[in-house]
């Protein structure tokens, strides 16, 4: 099947929310530096690093069809939490969140004929959490490699008392946006 556009990451959760909404992509990660700036706001970096994202991918191949890209940042207050660097990081991003309400912001990207972008932000509340169970989390895996250190579609589903915008943003790119961002270049998402 003909790809519809260019996924500028090799996140296998966007590429299953892809593959939800029926969108065909040829996968072309871009490694670029991810540190926020100093004093950077939230919102401004997760809109950077997309932007940078597909800018990237585009100056690199330059192809015929538009470039998706998606950056998602777990925020607690004005604290941006990306992911841990070893378990000791993981736990104290755990216990940071436990009982709050946290925001997730999910920016997209897309270049083609022109560039757009969205943002989609997401409160997010945790129940309490003991030290044995952030252990355990850890000990599954699941927490490295992500956005503050869970992922709401796998066992952090279990943390998460509330959630109040949108779900798929959390896992890392949200739908909504996508497809709006995705008609504008003419990409049809019902097929």
């Amino acid at each position: 099947m003909t790809a519809q556009i260019i996924l500028a990451s090799a996140s296998p959760r966007r590429q299953e929310l892809l593959d939800q909404i029926n969108v065909t992509y040829n996968v072309y990660p871009v490694d670029i530096d991810e540190t926020p700036k100093i004093n950077e706001a939230p919102l401004a970096y997760v809109q950077r690093i997309a932007a940078e994202k597909s800018a990237a991918c585009k100056a690199r191949l330059n192809p015929e069809i538009p470039i998706l890209a998606a950056d998602t940042t777990v925020v607690l207050g004005s604290l941006i939490m990306g992911k841990p660097k070893d378990q000791a990081d993981a736990l104290a991003m755990l216990m940071q969140l436990s009982g709050k309400t946290h925001q997730v912001y999910s920016a997209v990207s897309v270049r083609g004929r022109e560039h757009g972008q969205a943002v989609s932000m997401t409160e997010v509340t945790f129940k309490c959490l003991s030290e044995p169970e952030i252990l355990a989390y850890w000990q599954s895996g699941e927490p490295l490699g992500k956005a503050g250190s869970y992922a709401i579609q796998g066992l952090g589903a279990l943390f998460v008392q509330a959630i109040k915008g949108s779900f798929s943003g959390v896992v890392g790119l949200p739908l909504f946006e996508t497809a709006q961002l995705l008609s504008n270049q003419g990409v049809t998402v019902f097929k």
